[in-house]
C-alpha cells in the first residue's frame, strides 16, 4: 500500500493496521516526503535510473520509504522492486476528499491506477478533513473495499471518499457518478508581475447522484474510476460487486 501524503502521515497508519489486523499481508511502500497532487508522474526516473528508498517498520509492518512520488513506488512494486508482486493497491487514507474529475491530479488515485497498468486491483481511500481527524471509519470502509476487490470489474479502481465521522453516524455507502468539476476548484490570479496567486472561490451546490452530493449529505461514497482502455462499468455493476456482505450496504 501507498499515499501521497508521506509515509509519516497518520491516514496509512490507520489504513495499514486496520488491513494487518484483518488478515491481509500489508507491505508499505510510501513517499518520504508528502507527494499531494501528483496525480500518477513517476518522476525523472528516465533520467536518474534509479529509485532510493529506507526500509524501516511501520507499527510493526515491513515499509520502504521512498524518495519519489506514490505511483512510482507503485511502478516499482508491481515489477518486484521490494519483494513479491501486490495482488492489490491500496492507497491512502489521504486527509481530504478526492471527488470529481479533479481526481485526475490526485497523488491518491493516481497511485491506484498505476496498479491497473499491471492488472492489479486498486482501493483509494480519501477522507474528508476535520478536527479531530477520525481516521478509524475510513479504514473499517477501506477494508471492506478491499475484502470485496476479487468481485470487482477488471481495469477499474474503486475511488472511496468517507465523511469524517464515526462509523455508526455516517448515514450509508452510495455508489456515485464523478462531480464535473471536484474537490479542487480554483482561479488563478496575477497579483504581480510573474506570480499567479491561487483563490478558491465559493463552490457551487453539488449535483444530485454526484460523490459530492452523497458525501455531503453525510454518506462514504464508492466511485468506478478506469485505466485506458477499460470497458465500461456501470454504478449498478460497481454496487452489486461492493454489496455482496451486509457491512457495505448502499
Amino acid at each position: 500500500m501507498t499515499n501521497d501524503d508521506g509515509i509519516d502521515a497518520p491516514g496509512i497508519h490507520a489504513v495499514a493496521n486496520a488491513l494487518a489486523g484483518a488478515g491481509y499481508e500489508v507491505v508499505v511502500i510510501a513517499p518520504a516526503h508528502d507527494c499531494s497532487g501528483f496525480g500518477a508522474a513517476l518522476g525523472p526516473l528516465h533520467v536518474t535510473g534509479k529509485i532510493d528508498f529506507e526500509r524501516e517498520s511501520l507499527d510493526g509492518i515491513d515499509a520502504f520509504r521512498v524518495d519519489g512520488p506514490p505511483a512510482l513506488c507503485v511502478f516499482a512494486a508491481c515489477l518486484g522492486g521490494f519483494g513479491d508482486r501486490p495482488e492489490l493497491v491500496v492507497s491512502g487514507i489521504n486527509a481530504g476528499a478526492n471527488t470529481g474529475r479533479a481526481i485526475l491530479h490526485s497523488g491518491t488515485v493516481g497511485a491506484a491506477l498505476t496498479g491497473l497498468n499491471f492488472g492489479v486491483a486498486g482501493v483509494a481511500v480519501s477522507q474528508v478533513v476535520g478536527d479531530p481527524q477520525q481516521w478509524e471509519a475510513a479504514a473499517a470502509l477501506a477494508v471492506d473495499v478491499a475484502d470485496r476487490s476479487a468481485s470487482l470489474p477488471d481495469g477499474v479502481v474503486v475511488n472511496l471518499n468517507v465523511p469524517n465521522r464515526a462509523r455508526d453516524d455516517i448515514a450509508g455507502v452510495r455508489a456515485a457518478v464523478l462531480e464535473a468539476g471536484g474537490t479542487v476548484r480554483s482561479a488563478l490570479i496575477e497579483r504581480e508581475a510573474g506570480v499567479l496567486e491561487w483563490n478558491l472561490p465559493e463552490r457551487p451546490a453539488p449535483r444530485a447522484g454526484t460523490d459530492n452530493h452523497w458525501l455531503a449529505a453525510g454518506y462514504a461514497t464508492v466511485t468506478p474510476v478506469q485505466g485506458p482502455g477499460a470497458a465500461a462499468v456501470s454504478l449498478d455493476e460497481l454496487a452489486t460487486a461492493l454489496s455482496e456482505a451486509d457491512r457495505l450496504s448502499a
